[in-house]
């Protein structure tokens, strides 16, 4: 699973929508985020590791690497 299917299970787990995920990050960032840009990189698939972490700390969720256990 990408990002974008990640962001997407999150916003389920969170009971919440990517407007309101775009009205808070805009809060929190002091600039403009719209839904529509959200959704159009999460159709695209061109969403930046720092956005993806920005938008998760915004629900409430760590970004991080994780090293396999057999690798």
């Amino acid at each position: 699973m990408g990002i974008n299917e990640d962001l997407r299970v999150l916003l389920l787990k969170e009971f919440t929508t990517i407007k309101d995920l775009a009205q808070k990050a805009s809060e929190a960032s002091g600039k403009s985020i719209t839904p529509d840009s959200i959704s159009a990189k999460l159709l695209r698939g061109t969403m930046k590791y720092d956005e993806a972490k920005f938008l998760g700390e915004i629900l409430g969720y760590n970004l991080e690497f994780v090293k396999r256990k057999n690798s």
